[in-house]
């Protein structure tokens, strides 16, 4: 019988039990939030993600989610820099959805992308990161475009490399190098015109969650109705959800695309 949110949460709440940190259950969103008492900076995890985890590895995966999050934990509550950390500074992608404050009240510094998407920056700590807020620009006397031009910059430093698998002749690229930047690579204008040159039909970009880029040369409606079910599936099963919607790209623009079952989009048709 698979484990339920509920009893997923009940176990990491055992776990995370400390005098200074406190938790909040969102059913509707089906995450869990660890947090500081008093700064509420913290960490929100997907619970279906994890549970997917602990299917397979068991109680392993719950420790080394544990240990991530207790050493993201302990870096939040230390006095983070900016000033000679430019080359740890990287865009994430969000949902459009995602906060514009953070929880303790500053504003999140971030960036329009598409109507199902949001840009936010954030500083590399190894393990981890954090956004960035107006506090920090503030307190270092940085300008917001500063943060996002070199932000920009180290994206495109960021490694390219993908696995390939052809279905039903639409081929289809995956970019999953686990370094916490993944999706952000969609923000690589030189990758995007790369794969369009490449593709001989339509292609289709996804970001489900933080950890994967999804490239798909779409030469037919059995393409569509993979990455759909594709696409639901990552979303489901990611740490950090962004979006179940792919992207069509074309004159350097990406559009959300609904796909319906057996067709392709209704705006392609």
């Amino acid at each position: 019988m698979k484990m339920t949110s509920i009893q997923m949460k009940r176990k990491l709440e055992e776990r995370f039990k400390h005098d200074e940190w406190q938790t909040h259950f969102d059913r509707d969103q089906d995450t869990l939030r660890i947090e500081w008492k008093d700064s509420k900076e913290g960490v929100t995890i997907s619970l279906p993600g994890i549970i997917s985890k602990w299917e397979n590895r068991k109680e392993e995966a719950l420790d080394e989610i544990e240990n991530h999050i207790r050493e993201a934990l302990t870096i939040m509550n230390e006095e983070q820099t900016l000033e000679g950390k430019e080359a740890n500074i990287f865009p994430v992608i969000r949902s459009g959805s995602f906060p514009k404050e953070s929880k303790s009240g500053h504003r999140l510094i971030f960036s329009d992308h598409t109507a199902e998407t949001r840009v936010y920056f954030a500083i590399d700590l190894g393990k981890s990161y954090r956004l960035i807020d107006e506090q920090m620009l503030k307190q270092e006397n940085w300008e917001e475009e500063r943060v996002k031009e070199v932000a920009m910059f180290n994206i495109r430093r960021l490694s390219t490399d993908m696995k390939q698998e052809e279905v039903a002749e639409n081929v289809f690229y995956f970019l999953s190098s686990k370094d916490g930047y993944d999706a952000s690579r969609i923000l690589n204008e030189a990758l995007l015109e790369e794969m369009a040159s490449k593709v001989e039909g339509e292609l289709a970009v996804g970001v489900p969650h933080q950890d994967v880029l999804i490239f798909v040369d779409v030469k037919n409606k059995t393409g569509y109705d993979i990455l759909a079910q594709m696409m639901m599936q990552f979303f489901a099963e990611g740490q950090i959800p962004i979006t179940s919607l792919p992207f069509l790209y074309e004159n350097k623009k990406l559009e959300p695309i609904f796909i319906l079952a057996q067709n392709k989009p209704k705006d392609k048709e």
